[in-house]
């Protein structure tokens, strides 16, 4: 097993009952979300920010930045910024939870304005590529040594190699952030990214939901020394069942853990914790502990530089 508080979690939106993109977020909502993250057994995060009109992305980034940087245990469990959009695929099934109104083409002066809200913390951005002309965005991140990770994309497989060569190097929740039916069942974005896992982290929700088993089990094997695992964790992980928010959406989650938009069209995050997620590799998958600690503590420290 592993020692407490080793797991680092490279995406969460929110957690103990505290959405990250709320408005109205404080010091001591980031604190108390800290001691339950801590209390289940994780050191460090990066906190999430998903789409919405640049002005309020600012905003909450900035709150959310300032509020960090005010509480020491805020400091130790939160190591950076994850922002999540708006530069996304914009199509149905691929934008996900994503408002589609505030999802736009990538660009430098809104880019800019996240990573100057962010603090010095903004440390990893995922974007589709297909949106961002010329990768002119992917060049400018990497070059303030942001991590830019592919995600609610369908990108082309050469347009994909052309942004890894401008400084993509990962891809977030592989398997999801795309339709649940619709694509074409070979050439599809799943399939291209499997396909360049030499070349980027692939991070993959371990509910067994998002991904099941069977499949998860597959992606991991094709990944090899280069996959992650995460939570995408909202507001009711390390809860329970209840009625919580993730930005603009009002999630029910029911008994069995899973966040869904009201109509069952998609997921809307996880409610699961990273100890959850290491009982499912270990109990439904049968991995050993060492892979286990590979995927959840030393592979995403390995991948953002942080030790």
């Amino acid at each position: 097993m592993f020692s407490h508080g080793e797991y680092f979690d490279l995406q969460v939106n929110g957690y103990g009952g505290v959405d990250f993109n709320q408005d109205d977020l404080t010091v001591d909502d980031l604190h108390r979300a800290c001691e339950k993250l801590r209390g289940d057994g994780v050191g460090g995060i990066l906190a999430t920010v998903i789409t919405e009109h640049v002005d309020l992305m600012c905003a909450r980034v900035t709150r959310l930045a300032s509020s960090r940087n005010q509480d020491p245990l805020a400091q130790q469990i939160i190591h950076g910024i994850h922002i999540e959009g708006p530069f996304l695929n914009e199509t149905t099934g691929y934008r996900g939870a994503h408002p589609a109104d505030a999802i736009k083409p990538a660009n430098l002066d809104d880019a800019q304005r996240l990573f100057d809200a962010s603090q010095g913390l903004l440390k990893l951005m995922t974007l589709a590529p297909e949106r961002d002309l010329n990768l002119a965005t992917t060049k400018w991140l990497a070059r303030q040594n942001v991590v830019i990770s592919a995600g609610h994309t369908d990108a082309p497989l050469d347009q994909l190699k052309a942004a890894i060569d401008a400084g993509l190097s990962m891809f977030t929740h592989v398997g999801n952030g795309c339709p649940m039916t619709g694509m074409h069942r070979h050439d599809n974005i799943i399939q291209r990214a499997l396909h360049l896992h030499e070349n980027l982290w692939l991070c993959f929700i371990a509910d067994t939901v998002h991904v099941p088993a069977v499949a998860l089990k597959n992606y991991l094997e094709l990944a090899g020394d280069k996959a992650i695992v995460v939570s995408d964790a909202i507001a009711p992980a390390g809860l329970g069942p209840g009625r919580y928010t993730l930005g603009r959406w009002d999630v029910l989650i029911a008994d069995d853990m899973v966040a869904r938009a009201p109509d069952g069209s998609h997921f809307i995050g996880s409610a699961i914790t990273m100890r959850q997620n290491h009982a499912n590799l270990r109990d439904q998958l049968g991995l050993s502990e060492a892979r286990c600690r590979r995927l959840l503590v030393e592979n995403p420290r390995t991948a953002m530089g942080i030790r």
